[in-house]
């Protein structure tokens, strides 16, 4: 019955989900895909769940006629998991049209692998940027599909895979809570950043994420600048040490204790 359907999304674990079960260095290496738990080799499961679907599905759905160029396409997406897209680079990469880049990232978000956050415009200050930033569903997803190279620094690939661990919490959050919110990052065309803006019923807040175990003054400047336009917002920093701080105005989470206390139709903090 038309009238009666529903749609509704399943998302991988919540961290407040599998509460001590919950390991922060473990999500961020294999993710919170359902599958890979109870199993023996997360890799070689991870690697699976690529093979069979995000590849099978895309050839099963026939959405793709040449399937090389789109198994080198995830490979550069994995690159910029956290980044704000760039279409020409992408395309410039796979080696293919710009158009072809726009229809497979389509392909992906409308086969829930992958998301875009937007950029945060209300009330505009400041001249921002225009393009949106891309993320997998998951993370473990990402670090299976990400190359490594001698260039690569541990730093590097788990900075962007806990910005995008937290970002998947937030968008599962969102789908989960009854009262409607929405997610976006805020960066102005001088470069000044902060990964993740949300705003709805339960409150309004700017988080930034840290890959580090340490708080410094220049961490918490863009949220200082945007706290400067949107004085109402709560301002977060969730870095990966262990003292819950307040620095200024801003208040620095350790992010465990943020993602465990990520509940639907709660209040993110």
């Amino acid at each position: 019955m038309g009238g009666r359907a529903e749609k509704k999304i399943l998302y991988p674990f919540l961290a407040s989900e599998l509460k001590e079960l919950f390991n922060l260095e473990d999500a961020l290496q294999y993710g919170l895909v359902p599958l890979r738990f109870g199993s023996k080799d997360s890799t070689a499961i991870l690697n699976a769940y690529i093979d069979l679907y995000l590849e099978e599905e895309v050839k099963i759905e026939g959405l793709i006629r040449h399937f090389e160029p789109f198994t080198r396409f995830l490979t550069v997406m994995s690159l910029t998991h956290g980044s704000i897209i760039n279409i020409a680079n992408i395309a410039r990469e796979c080696q293919v049209k710009r158009t072809t880049v726009h229809d497979w990232i389509t392909i992906l978000d409308d086969l829930l692998i992958s998301f875009e956050i937007p950029i945060f415009t209300q009330r505009a200050k400041r001249k921002l940027s225009s393009h949106p930033k891309f993320y997998f569903f998951d993370t473990g997803v990402y670090r299976a599909l990400r190359p490594t190279s001698l260039k690569d620094t541990e730093s590097e690939i788990n900075g962007a895979g806990l910005e995008g661990l937290v970002a998947q919490h937030l968008v599962a959050w969102r789908d989960y809570t009854n009262s409607s919110h929405e997610i976006y990052f805020w960066r102005t065309a001088s470069g000044v950043e902060v990964d993740f803006i949300v705003l709805g019923k339960l409150g309004f807040w700017a988080i930034e994420i840290k890959n580090s175990t340490q708080v410094r003054q220049e961490d918490i400047k863009s949220l200082e600048t945007f706290g400067q336009d949107y004085q109402e917002a709560k301002l977060l920093l969730v870095y990966r040490g262990t003292e819950l701080l307040k620095k200024k105005n801003v208040l620095c989470i350790p992010c465990e204790k943020f993602l465990k206390n990520i509940l639907p139709d709660q209040p993110l903090w």
